[in-house]
């Protein structure tokens, strides 16, 4: 469909409506009646830091929201549209029922606001009533009444009325701008650094004046609305942020000069003394606070619409009733009066004080999210990901972490509740709906992709200082028998990478093709059933033969190359099993690959309890490697409770320096046995030595035993048939040269 020929976006509106929105929520009720406290307790200093620090989450915000708003077609719901495409329905509506608390919560704080704009008049009031005048009576009927408006006339007469109140906005603020200091004040008590005596914390000061900045996004909540969300959006909260930011510095330096700070502390309606004509500050904060009001019961609806249009609230009913819409422009009725029902009982709490910072938690959590898709954006990159408009990843980062550690600060209490309705609305939503997914994982998915991505080039193209096992491991008989696998993840748990392909014999072609998916599956389900920590894949090759050869040629998983293969039989296995295994090791070792020999039996390692290590006058290269590999296995929880006990057969002229070299590794640390675990024997042509193996290791749950590759072509498969009295043996010729530090 061609531009021309697109229907229309909700009302169409243009980059106007969503800067007056923003602005006039920005420069509204904190700004007129909690700026002059906040001056009056921090000082000028303090109440410039108090901007600075609220806008060190704000802008990270705003951009974020630009960005991501640029990346795809932004439709109704405003931030939460962009949170739930972004991190799944999930979490995207565990976030936006938040987002949607504090926009709803704001109409309440804005018409409590409204009726503080009438608190000159209330001693005439009361004169006249000959009784007590509470505010409420104000807030109420002007929110009911404010209802009524949007709900019949829609949207449209709201963003109509945001000129009219702007306009007398800004009217009152250049009048505030030229007015003098109050009366009698000459500027010799200016605080510049600190206020008065007394003072309440800058952190408490902070929370009470941080939703003056969150006004930004207000305008985003009309996405549905707008002709051009992806310029109108950008454009809109990024030039209504700096504004703002630029009046609230100007403001704090004419407080500050123009009025004490026992005035400023103690009069919220203190700003009203320094204009040029005082009444229009009150006039200034009721169009202000109506047309925050205005903004928010706009948005707050449209975001509730947008929540039960993807089924994200528990009740199906529910979600029918709220996501309905009336006319072409599908107004949010429905959504308005349940909106203005919640308004309605937090107006009754009467307190701005306790609803600022209600509404402080909930935009803060809100604002981290956003901060922190949009680092996870970067991080991730995806190249489905290419916003016209980009931030930087650091911006965002700090962003998110800023807004965790000022909710922190802010109130701990509430912060923590926050948090706690955050992960319970999760939980609900993900249990409550059938098709939901774990958005958890699938949002560190593409983050895992590049982070590995960037860690196997980097592990590539860096000599690894110490030795961790890179094992790797082909076999056609995987379903058969558990203890290879088992194995496997047992020596890759913590230390090392492993590789498991299950051979299928075969040439590539669509049924062999068809069958490695469903093994895979079947792979992936049993290593997520047990958590192996494993890479398992398939291979199709016409023989064991090819088979390996590929797979001692493939890059490992990690980063790394491969220096290990692992190899299996089991003592049932039909003698051609070993056979291969023999061929199979002479392969690897044309790699320069150390090898494995798993010989196992229906023992399956016993009681995890005890791994006997043999050391020969053959394995003066292999000992390293032998003794590593045991202390890998104690490292897995099944072995946690084992123990190694180390056995060494030499000649005997050498049995005095061989036990003396050991006994020196034990005390260095080296050997992390103790010398009763350490048997040294002296042998000759006459030691039957296979004899003394089985009579000491009969009742050890694994045996860990040298080989060279000379003695395995002079014996053949007898050499991996030698001790028929042990269970499970594990031999190990090494390649490499292993260090023990």
């Amino acid at each position: 469909m061609t531009a021309p020929e697109q229907a229309p976006r909700g009302y169409g509106f243009g980059t106007a409506p969503v800067f007056l929105a923003s602005i006039s929520t920005i420069l509204g009720a904190v700004m007129f009646l909690r700026f002059g406290y906040a001056v009056g307790h921090t000082g000028i200093l303090g109440a410039m830091a108090i901007v600075v620090v609220g806008h060190l989450v704000t802008i990270p915000t705003a951009l974020a929201i630009a960005e991501i708003a640029t990346n795809r077609r932004v439709e109704g719901g405003g931030e939460y549209f962009i949170i739930s495409r972004s991190f799944g329905t999930t979490i995207g509506g565990a976030i936006g029922i938040s987002l949607y608390m504090s926009q709803a919560i704001s109409v309440a704080f804005y018409m409590i606001a409204f009726g503080e704009a009438f608190s000159p008049l209330v001693g005439p009031i009361e004169a006249w009533l000959g009784t007590g005048f509470d505010l409420r009576f104000i807030s109420l009927p002007g929110l009911l009444a404010l209802t009524a408006l949007v709900v019949t006339r829609g949207a449209d007469l709201g963003v109509r009325a945001l000129y009219v109140v702007a306009t007398i906005l800004f009217i009152s603020l250049a009048l505030f701008f030229a007015g003098g200091p109050i009366e009698g004040y000459d500027g010799a008590s200016t605080s510049v650094v600190g206020g008065i005596a007394d003072a309440d914390p800058f952190m408490l000061v902070f929370a009470i004046c941080f939703p003056a900045f969150t006004g930004m996004t207000a305008g985003v909540g009309l996405s549905g609305d707008l002709a051009n969300p992806r310029r109108s959006i950008p454009l809109g909260i990024l030039s209504a942020t700096l504004a703002g930011m630029i009046v609230y510095a100007a403001l704090i330096l004419k407080l500050g000069t123009s009025a004490p700070p026992a005035a400023l502390a103690s009069d919220q309606l203190v700003m009203s003394r320094i204009a040029l004509w005082g009444p229009v500050i009150p006039i200034g904060l009721a169009m202000a606070t109506l047309s925050s009001a205005i903004g928010s019961i706009v948005v707050a609806p449209r975001t509730l619409q947008a929540l039960a249009a993807d089924r994200v609230v528990p009740v199906e009913g529910a979600n029918r009733f709220l996501s309905t819409g009336v006319g072409l422009a599908n107004d949010p009725r429905n959504a308005t009066l349940v909106t203005a029902l919640l308004a309605v009982v937090f107006v009754m709490l009467g307190s701005v004080d306790l609803v600022a910072r209600i509404v402080s938690m909930f935009f803060m959590v809100t604002y981290g999210a956003l901060c922190a898709i949009s680092f996870l954006e970067h991080f991730a990159a995806r190249p489905s990901y290419r916003p016209s408009f980009r931030s930087t990843w650091w911006v965002s980062l700090f962003g998110a972490v800023a807004c965790l550690v000022l909710m922190l600060q802010m109130d701990l209490p509430f912060a923590m509740l926050a948090i706690v309705v955050m992960v319970g609305l999760y939980l609900v939503i993900r249990r409550s709906r059938a098709d939901a997914s774990d958005d958890l994982a699938e949002i560190f998915h593409g983050v895992m992709t590049q982070a590995t991505r960037w860690m196997q080039i980097k592990l590539q193209k860096t000599a690894a200082s110490d030795w961790r096992p890179s094992v790797i491991l082909i076999t056609p008989r995987t379903f058969d028998r558990h203890a290879p696998m088992e194995f496997l993840e047992w020596l890759c748990h913590r230390y090392g990478f492993g590789t498991y392909l299950h051979h299928i014999r075969g040439l590539l072609d669509s049924e062999t093709y068809d069958q490695s998916q469903e093994v895979q599956r079947r792979l992936l389900a049993q290593t997520r059933e047990r958590s192996g920590g494993i890479f398992v894949d398939t291979m199709i090759s016409p023989s064991m033969e090819s088979a390996l050869a590929q797979s001692l040629q493939m890059p490992g998983i990690s980063g790394m190359d491969n220096n290990t293969v692992l190899f299996e039989f089991s003592v049932h296995d039909d003698p051609s099993v070993p056979e291969a295994v023999v061929a199979g090791t002479t392969m690897a070792g044309v790699a320069h690959m150390n090898r494995l020999v798993l010989r196992h039996t229906d023992h399956f390692f016993g009681n995890r309890r005890s791994i006997h290590v043999w050391l020969t006058w053959h394995d003066y290269r292999n000992a390293n490697l032998m003794i590593l590999l045991a202390y890998i296995l104690l490292g897995h929880p099944e072995w946690r409770h084992g123990e190694i006990r180390l056995y060494a057969a030499y000649p005997k002229a050498e049995v005095k320096e061989r036990t003396a070299q050991l006994k020196e590794m034990i005390r260095d640390g080296r050997l992390l046995i103790t010398d009763k675990n350490l048997q040294v024997f002296a042998t000759d042509d006459r030691t039957d030595f296979s004899r003394l193996v089985e009579v000491k290791s009969e009742s050890a749950d694994l045996v860990i035993r040298g080989f060279t590759q000379e003695r395995v072509r002079k014996q053949g498969p007898d050499f991996f048939a030698k001790h028929p009295g042990l269970r499970d043996v594990l031999f190990v010729s090494s390649e490499e040269r292993i260090f023990i530090e």
